[in-house]
């Protein structure tokens, strides 16, 4: 009798075991990833819900990793897609380089050198490459970190050895360096924010794609893009644009990666802005609207041979 119970036990058990085994197993299997969404808010009644729609639709069926953020002054609108994801920064880091330089200027109570000036007129109208690395160096990683945190850029991440197209950002960041650029605050001052404007209004055609497409004539139109193809992720290509008219004060930031060539990337691009420009300021059939040139240009960022 001892000997038949120990027998039942030993196969209770057993299969109590079995049982078990198989939920553990089923819960060990991954999650479905979430696919990220636009998010807008508004101040205005509408707005948010028409933005959400629209940029969704001008990003379907678009392969590539997109990354958007939009924020308008005027009528209190924020829009958000994948905010903290981090891209290697190609050209656009060029921004944060003429504002750290501007930056450190007004600590110091002096203004830029006659060679600062042509050195940050040449990397922000034309791209040039050499005259940023030769703001990069010449400010050095300590002054770099010191304005990303003045800025609360917190999440961006300054290319080192010099490479800093590989200077990691994010869209959160970008759009607080663009706020920054375009209402008064503590860090930039009024003539640095000025001269920042001035440049970004100043970019060359070839390379004045990405965010301006669409834009309407009543608003003036600040830009700076970059792209940089690497053997991971692609071509990454990116656009900064800050925009001011119609009754509108505006700013957005789109960053993109997996990109089979520069164009598609630009096209992804050009196709949100054009979007968001219709959507935030009215116009007329007889507004004319900004078309990019058809050949984009960019200037190539150095990275390491092995990467």
């Amino acid at each position: 009798m001892t000997h038949r119970f120990s027998r039942r036990a030993k196969a209770s058990a057993a299969a109590l075991g079995a049982a078990l085994l198989i939920p553990t197993f089923a819960a060990a299997a991954p999650a479905a990833a979430t696919t990220p969404v636009v998010s807008c808010t508004s101040g205005k009644a509408g707005l948010a819900a028409k933005l959400t729609k629209d940029i969704t639709a001008a990003l379907a069926n678009r392969k590539g990793t997109v990354a958007v953020g939009l924020y308008d002054r005027s009528t209190k609108t924020t829009c958000t897609l994948r905010a903290t994801t981090a891209y290697d920064s190609a050209s656009t880091v060029k921004v944060t380089v003429l504002a750290t330089l501007l930056w450190d200027a007004k600590k110091h109570n002096r203004y830029l050198t006659s060679t600062e000036t042509s050195l940050a007129t040449a990397m922000i109208t034309k791209s040039d490459n050499d005259a940023t690395s030769k703001l990069w160096k010449q400010l050095g990683l300590t002054k770099i970190k010191g304005f990303l945190a003045a800025a609360g850029m917190t999440r961006t991440v300054p290319g080192t050895d010099g490479y800093w197209g590989l200077t990691q950002e994010n869209v959160t960041d970008e759009q607080k360096l663009l706020q920054l650029v375009t209402a008064k605050n503590s860090v930039l001052s009024d003539s640095s924010r000025a001269y920042i404007l001035k440049l970004m209004g100043q970019v060359v055609s070839s390379q004045r794609w990405g965010t301006p497409a669409g834009a309407p004539s009543t608003v003036s139109v600040h830009v700076k893009n970059g792209w940089l193809q690497r053997s991971t992720h692609g071509w990454r290509v990116h656009s900064l644009g800050a925009f001011n008219g119609g009754g509108h004060d505006y700013m957005m930031s789109v960053l993109t990666q997996d990109n089979s060539t520069m164009d598609y990337g630009v096209t992804t691009i050009q196709n949100v802005a054009k979007v968001i420009h219709r959507d935030l300021v009215p116009t007329t059939a007889t507004t004319a609207l900004y078309v990019p040139t058809s050949k984009p240009s960019e200037a190539f960022v150095a990275t390491p041979a092995d990467r």
